[in-house]
């Protein structure tokens, strides 16, 4: 993981994971929270996107802690809480798949990556809506943004983003080990922002394990150019991919973002970089403007309107206070957790993703995070990001070859090499919980290093060509197989109960917004881009 020889790494990630494990506060390893953020287009019974409301049954797409929704109407995104066991996080995300689908009605949720069908033009996309207060008015207006820079259509991809943070007293006694000089607060952020290079520079590995976006719909392009084969008359794919999701087809680097490489190397860098790219002028942007006909189109003419605008694999996070956004956080408080947001959907699996997915992310992240890690000056960037988009397109080719440090290298022997260390970290896991599930999860994905046929993007590839079934149909199989699993696990009556007045609580509160509404929606714009632009100092 680090720019260094794998025995000089390896040495300083042990060393690390021996304080931790031999420590008398040793539980802290396993005294970190995990949480995960599901999205789910809403489609009919015959995979098109449903073009109903966000359904009111399910409370406050504004306000709901656990129940909104992302960038379209259709795109409904599950929120657990954060917990010390991914078992009870998996739970959680359970039950909200089971209430909602009390309350969809004649609609299911699709459980995959790529779309199905979409409306004929992007502008029939339904762009999500959070009623008549400024803030959610704000996060309308956002989104409209998102359509005149980069189509509607893109923000359909769909995704797993999932949480992950270390107990405080890890850092603690890391800190007292390396007898750092830093305050507790930035050896923290020092180290969170450690866990971030190496997952940079690492994270193909998860496109190769978990990747399950191998083909798409071939009306999800719109007759834009590609380069993908043909898989049937409905259906492109590549015959190596792993995630188009993740490649340049689907969440891909615009012009603008393309010249955005964010300082992972300190925290102030990050801020800097961020705040110059929301306060930034784009000509291109420009040329929109922010209002049309009086109507506002986009918060700004920015790089990014806001900070979340920038696509990444995985982000550095703090709890924001209400009203705060994230970069003051960040600059105010530290790095509290990462969000790891390349993980596709996985298609068999009712959730989405699965236990022995999570136990395995578990161990790798606390390899990034205990691992040395070396600067990510512009060449290592883009050499990581060059790796990374190579695999999302050609994880399974045979004697495929990635760049590490400037040099080629086998993408197996590499991965073979960090598996080491991953199954290192989950052994020590799994003697703090009890059990062997972590080291199983890494013996599972050991052997898909072995046998590429194990891997998820192969096994979509090979249904689809058993049951010759296109995209569609197979995505549209899968889905419908995970509605009839959670309709047949309906909630018990106090669960659902429970899950019905935080609805009609969280309807309450958007009201009570909407009601104590003061001042001009121009006013609140104006000083929403006035603390962004003056807000960050670092």
């Amino acid at each position: 993981m680090p720019n260094t020889t794998p025995s000089r790494a390896t040495d300083a990630f042990l060393h690390r994971l021996s304080v931790l494990s031999a420590s008398p506060q040793r539980d802290a390893l396993i005294r970190g929270l995990r949480g995960i953020e599901k999205e789910s287009l809403r489609v009919t019974h015959d995979g098109q996107l449903a073009l109903t409301p966000h359904p009111r049954a399910l409370g406050s797409a504004l306000t709901h802690p656990s129940l909104t929704t992302d960038y379209s109407e259709a795109l409904l995104e599950l929120i657990t809480p954060a917990e010390q066991d991914v078992t009870d996080t998996l739970a959680k995300l359970d039950e909200l798949h089971r209430f909602v689908y009390a309350e969809l009605g004649d609609e299911i949720l699709w459980n995959n990556s790529m779309p199905g069908l979409l409306p004929d033009t992007d502008d029939g996309i339904p762009i999500a809506q959070y009623g008549s207060s400024n803030i959610g008015r704000l996060k309308y207006v956002y989104r409209v943004g998102l359509a005149l820079r980069y189509g509607r259509t893109m923000q359909c991809i769909a995704g797993i983003h999932y949480n992950y943070s270390l107990n405080e007293q890890v850092w603690r006694l890391l800190h007292a080990d390396q007898q750092s000089t830093a305050s507790a607060v930035d050896f923290q952020s020092e180290r969170y922002l450690a866990l971030i290079r190496n997952f940079r520079r690492t994270n193909w590995l998860l496109m190769y394990l978990f990747g399950a976006s191998p083909a798409l719909d071939r009306r999800f392009l719109r007759d834009r150019a590609h380069t993908l084969d043909t898989f049937d008359a409905d259906t492109l794919y590549r015959p190596y991919a792993t995630s188009l999701r993740m490649s340049d087809l689907g969440y891909s680097n615009t012009t603008a973002q393309a010249a955005l490489h964010a300082d992972y190397d300190t925290l102030p860098g990050y801020l800097d970089a961020l705040a110059k790219a929301v306060s930034q002028p784009y000509p291109a942007y420009e040329q929109i403007g922010t209002q049309r006909d009086g109507e506002w189109v986009q918060i700004n003419t920015n790089v990014l309107q806001i900070e979340n605008e920038f696509y990444s694999t995985i982000r550095p996070k703090r709890v924001t206070y209400p009203g705060e956004r994230p970069l003051h956080a960040l600059a105010a408080r530290g790095v509290q957790y990462v969000e790891v947001r390349c993980m596709d959907i996985d298609p068999f699996e009712p959730s989405g993703i699965s236990l022995e997915t999570s136990r395995f992310l578990d161990a790798y992240l606390l390899v990034c995070a205990l691992d040395d890690s070396a600067p990510l000056p512009s060449p290592a960037y883009c050499e990581a990001n060059q790796n990374f988009g190579r695999v999302t397109m050609e994880g399974r080719k045979p004697g495929l070859e990635l760049i590490r440090d400037g040099q080629p290298v086998a993408m197996l022997d590499w991965a073979n090499e960090l598996l080491i260390r991953i199954d290192a970290a989950a052994r020590v896991l799994d003697d703090l919980h009890g059990g062997d599930a972590h080291a199983r999860s890494v013996a599972t994905q050991r052997a898909k290093l072995a046998d590429v046929s194990l891997t998820p993007s192969a096994r979509v590839l090979q249904t689809m060509r058993d049951k010759q079934q296109s995209f569609l149909a197979f995505g549209l199989a899968q889905s419908e197989a995970h509605a009839a699993y959670f309709r047949a696990r309906p909630l018990d009556p106090a669960q659902h109960d429970a899950f019905v007045k935080l609805a009609a609580q969280s309807l309450d509160e958007q009201a009570k917004l909407e009601r104590d509404e003061v001042g001009s929606f121009d006013a609140f714009v104006a000083a929403y881009r006035a603390y962004t632009l003056n807000r960050f100092s670092v």
